[in-house]
Parts: structure tokens; sequence; C-alpha cells
């Protein structure tokens, strides 16, 4: 087995001061994921998505994230899926972008809400044929016999769908988590991070106060 313990790396990067942080949390979120698009990072726009049942066991999974903009980030999903379900007991989610090329996170908790059927639409339509046949064959989180049974849902649907794009089934949507918190997160020397937080103000008509954590 090896040694985790032994298993780490120092922070070199410039630190997080306030001074150099956007005014608002979507022009920070913003001029941050723009960097790491520049860096050629893979997948810069995976993001962790944590819900919760009404129960209060935790789950997380990757998504894609879609879109984002002062309303919150949007996703697209399986609203029949095991997150769908989450989701729908109890709307609340946890963000992480875990961006580590550049030793940066982006970690944003609040409500979620579906954003409507012309939203999701526009979500639905840009998607390959591939991955929408793929999206209506198979039931998400349920579980099947094997890989070819998937397999032979793919082809059937493709033979009996004759338009070029598959109609967007009623069960699959987008998700708008509404921020409450976003935190971003730059990695420092000897763990010495910095941390800082935009922090919804609802007694201050939803206005945003700026908080710095202890690493």
């Amino acid at each position: 087995m090896a040694d985790l313990s032994r298993m780490r790396r120092d922070y070199d990067r410039p630190g997080l001061r306030e001074e150099d942080l956007a005014p608002t949390w979507l022009e920070q979120f913003d001029r941050w994921f723009r960097d790491v698009v520049a860096a050629e990072v893979p997948d810069p726009n995976a993001v962790v998505v944590a819900t919760a049942d009404a129960d209060g066991a935790p789950d997380a999974r990757i998504v894609l994230l879609k879109g984002y903009d002062e309303a919150g980030f949007v996703f697209g999903t399986s609203y029949a899926s095991t997150k769908g379900a989450q989701i729908a007991a109890n709307p609340r989610a946890a963000l992480v972008f875990p961006w580590h090329a550049l030793q940066r996170q982006v970690r944003v908790t609040g409500r979620i809400e579906r954003i409507g059927d012309a939203a999701s639409d526009d979500l639905w339509d840009p998607r390959p044929r591939e991955a929408q046949l793929a999206a209506v064959a198979s039931v998400q989180s349920t579980v099947v016999d094997s890989r070819d049974e998937l397999e032979s849902r793919v082809r059937l649907l493709d033979e009996e769908t004759t338009t070029e794009k598959v109609p967007r089934p009623p069960t699959w949507g987008g998700y708008r988590v509404v921020p409450e918190h976003v935190e971003f997160w730059q990695g420092g020397p000897g763990r010495l991070h910095d941390r800082l937080r935009f922090v919804r103000d609802d007694e201050e008509g939803g206005g945003w106060v700026l908080q710095r954590l202890a690493p």
C-alpha cells in the first residue's frame, strides 16, 4: 500500500488578497474560469455537485457546468435520477470546482431549482445526437443487466427516431444552484491558504458580505 501520509506538494502560486478580488463573486468566478480555460486545464467546467436525501444522507458526483450568471450555476441532468430525487426531497446543493492545476478551488452552497422548459431546451438542443440518444435510452441511476442491454436500447431508439435531433424528454432538464455562499480558495505555502467568501446578506436586501476564513 502507498504511504499516503507522505503524498503532498507545497503551493507556490501568488496568494489571493482582498485588494485583488473582483467586486462581485460573479466577476471573480468569471476571472478564474477564464484563467482555467487559458491554462488549457482538461474539462474546466467539470464540477462536483453534492446533494442529500430527505434523511440528510449525502451524495456527490461530477457533472459539466453549462452556464453561470448573477442568478447562479446551471447544469442539466435527468429529473428521474438519484440526484433528481434527492433535489426534490431536499432542494439544496453544494458545488466544488477542483481546479488543482492552478492550486484553486471554488466552493458554492445554496438552494437548487429547475430552470424551466424553454431554458432546458436550450441546454438539450446543442447536445450531439449520440448524447441525446444515450440520455433517453438510459433511465439514469437504475440497475441494468449489462452494457449490451444499454447499447441495444440506444440502437433501437436510433432506428425509431427519424429527426436529426432527438426531442428532449420531460424527465430531462436543467437545474440552477442559487448561491448563498461562494468561496474562492487559493493554495498557500505551508498550508496557509487564502479563503475569501462572498455571503449573501438577505437582511441588507440581498447584498453580499466579504469574509476571510481561516485555512
